[in-house]
């Protein structure tokens, strides 16, 4: 493929904002450059909308896919465009089923103006958002949510296992996967709801096919999105599956790969 990408689409955290939050000039300018000329762009991400402030001031440009697919947000007003939420009956239901198969776990529950968490669920962000937290989940599932997040606070098993046990137990429910190897913490949206879902929706309204669009991604939140671009690369820093599902493999995310990688697509003809 020699032309240059009509869509660029990319995660955040571990693809182009380093762990500890970070982001290069020569990436800023790599994505204001493709703006510049006219190509959409759309930052999609694990984060609910209260963590994009940054984003929105680092690049001034984009639109933005939140909560694993769950949300269109529209980045230079701040406003909730769309959403795609997991109802209270399934939310119910998952937690049913998690209970039953990994024993000692706890959930939160978020949406865009709320995060509330079980009292033996130790959170790793948003902490003093929900200092009080509940006996049970379900107390409080009272309404559509972004996304479910099930963690084993002993981290008896790390969320590659956690994933395999969910992927098995809530198939016919909900969407389950996780953003970082290293936790052991699962995040679930609504079935059939993922980055890779989302996106081709927004491509197919702006009239383009997959073939024309480029991602980038790390994790394995990002896999329907790798492989349903018609260009993808998995960060060689990422998770070590993340390979199977991309066309290609970009330089580490701690090297500016995305940048590197975008820098060349832009001289590319249309």
């Amino acid at each position: 493929m020699s032309f240059r990408p009509k869509l660029i689409a990319s995660d955040l955290d571990g693809t182009i904002v380093a762990n500890y939050g970070d982001i290069t000039q020569r990436t800023i300018d790599a994505f204001r450059k493709a703006d510049d000329m006219g190509i959409p762009i759309f930052f999609v991400t694990g984060r609910p909308p209260r963590w994009m402030p940054e984003i929105q001031e680092a690049f001034g440009v984009g639109s933005a896919i939140c909560g694993n697919g769950a949300m269109l947000y529209d980045l230079p007003t701040g406003k909730v465009l769309e959403e795609w939420l997991l109802p209270v009956e399934a939310q119910v239901a998952t937690v049913r089923r998690l209970r039953n198969a990994i024993p000692d776990i706890s959930f939160a529950v978020e949406s865009n103006s709320y995060f509330h968490r079980e009292k033996s669920y130790i959170p790793r962000w948003d902490v003093g958002m929900d200092n009080v937290g509940v006996d049970n989940i379900e107390e409080i599932m009272n309404s559509p949510a972004l996304k479910i997040l099930a963690r084993c606070s002993d981290q008896r098993l790390n969320s590659d296992e956690m994933l395999e046990i969910a992927l098995r137990e809530l198939k016919d429910l909900a969407t389950v996967t996780h953003s970082n190897p290293h936790d052991s913490l699962l995040e679930i949206s609504a079935l059939g709801v993922s980055k890779g879902s989302t996106l081709a929706i927004m491509a197919k309204r702006l009239g383009i096919e997959a073939k024309d669009c480029v991602s980038f991604g790390d994790n394995p939140n990002d896999f329907s999105m790798l492989e349903w671009c018609g260009r993808s690369y998995a960060m060689e820093d990422g998770h070590p599956e993340a390979k199977k599902y991309s066309k290609s493999i970009a330089p580490p995310h701690m090297d500016d790969g995305v940048a590197q990688i975008l820098e060349k697509l832009l001289q590319l003809p249309e």
